[in-house]
């Protein structure tokens, strides 16, 4: 079935940026087959959406998520150590493939809502995470999680390297998500284990490599002690610095570093809501722009950030570079929405498929309505979607040409049910902590 969108503001995000005034998109099943301004075309038969002047524009892509984690949203917010006294314990308890299942249902409800639809994800019982994206219909990168410190789903690499492996078959040709394996950090993992994760993602290329790097100065300090260099050359030693890793964070950066990954061409993701929050420091975006190094924008998952839409980390990520320059001038809006749509694409190396609206190009498309007070007058589309768009504006959703939301109703998901299974699990949250808390002297 064709669909035309007509009266739009069409943002493409292609090459030369161009932007639509009054313009339309043809979606022929799950493709985009023209578009253009002026006048749609008149195809018998075709279904009809009147934009009336609202925003058409790539579906946004979150490029760095822990979507399962949306279910300690809020926990614990005051307190110091709250990663040892709740969240570690917490995980430890009850971190399941049925908890897992629900935090990402709740999470895709919650990026659908907001524009989302694509996502890099990584945690633990990753395949619950990649059912999840199939049913809901977002496009999604989802990573098993390697790590060192007793998590919920291996005992040992060994067992991990086999749910990598279950997880690779599981997804193999897949038409929305795409397996990865994500050692979760250098300190993490360790420099054998990751050239043992190295060695194997040499001998599956196509699986992108998902990993926290130089996230804080926790990190820094390991490798200088453990191994006398940077995390990021830790990394590079290892073999994992090359074009198929997804290093997300990015904080604590030398220049050194930078060269680094500018010569082996990693991709970054910055989360800035996220780190500015822990105080944790600001990615040094527009270096790593200068550099030529492919950046996306991450949400983080909703335990650090709190909130999954991309809306959310535009002004954070904009505003910190100014601050870092002490000027106005470094990462316009226009580079922001770059790095949401076709730059985080890029980094996810789903460029070709998603992350700008061109015809051949996969139908993941949003409408942001233009209608809210917040909007007008609109004197710069990007502007207006940096600085003061929020996830209710966007009222249409739609990934492969399949409706997932449609004048602010979601279709492939039942939120009811998808709210009710997260607070039954919070109670029991609830109650864990208030154990853990009656331990405390």
């Amino acid at each position: 079935m064709t669909i035309l969108f007509t009266n739009a503001l069409v943002v493409t995000m292609d090459d030369d940026l161009t932007v639509h005034e009054r313009g339309w998109v043809q979606v022929d099943g799950s493709v985009i087959t023209a578009l253009g301004g002026g006048p749609a075309p008149d195809i018998a038969g075709a279904e009809i959406l009147d934009c009336d002047d609202d925003i058409v524009m790539p579906g946004m892509v979150n490029a760095h998520c822990h979507m399962a984690m949306s279910l300690f949203r809020g926990l614990g917010e005051d307190v110091d150590d709250r990663l040892y006294r709740y969240i570690l314990p917490l995980e430890r308890t009850f971190v399941s493939p049925e908890m897992v299942r629900a935090g990402s249902a709740l999470s895709a409800l919650e990026m659908i809502q907001g524009g989302v639809t694509t996502v890099a994800d990584m945690y633990y019982f990753e395949t619950e995470v990649g059912d999840v994206c199939a049913e809901a219909g977002l496009r999604a990168i989802v990573g098993q999680t390697l790590a060192d410190f007793s998590p919920p789903d291996h005992r040992d690499f060994d067992e991990g390297f086999a749910r990598v492996e279950d997880l690779v078959d599981r997804f193999a040709g897949h038409p929305l998500v795409t397996p990865s394996i994500a050692p979760h950090a250098p300190y993490s993992t360790g420099l054998k284990t990751m050239a043992r994760i190295a060695e194997w993602s040499d001998a599956h290329p196509n699986v992108p490599v998902q990993i926290h790097l130089a996230e804080s100065t926790l990190e820094v300090k390991w490798a200088q002690e453990t191994h006398g260099k940077s995390s990021v050359a830790v990394t590079q030693e290892s073999g994992l610095l090359k074009p198929n890793l997804i290093c997300a964070h990015c904080l604590q950066l030398d220049d050194d570093d930078i060269l680094m990954m500018s010569v082996e061409q990693v991709c970054v993701v910055t989360n800035p809501r996220s780190n500015g929050k822990a105080g944790r420091g600001i990615s040094p975006v527009e270096k790593l722009r200068n550099a030529g190094l492919p950046r996306g924008i991450g949400s983080d998952g909703a335990m650090s950030g709190n909130t999954l839409d991309l809306f959310s980390q535009f002004a954070p990520v904009s505003m910190f570079a100014k601050l870092l320059a002490g000027s106005r001038r470094p990462l316009p809006a226009v580079e922001v929405i770059q790095m949401a749509t076709i730059e985080g694409a890029r980094a996810l190396s789903l460029n070709l498929k998603t992350g700008s609206l061109e015809p051949g190009k996969q139908a993941d498309l949003i409408r942001v309505s233009t209608k809210s007070s917040r909007m007008q007058p609109m004197y710069d589309p990007y502007s207006a979607l940096v600085f003061a768009a929020m996830p209710t504006d966007v009222t249409h959703t739609m990934v492969a040409g399949r409706w997932l939301m449609r004048n602010r109703q979601v279709q492939t998901l039942e939120p009811a049910r998808i709210m009710s299974d997260a607070n039954q699990i919070a109670r029991q949250f609830k109650g864990e902590m208030a154990r853990l808390d009656s331990l405390v002297p």
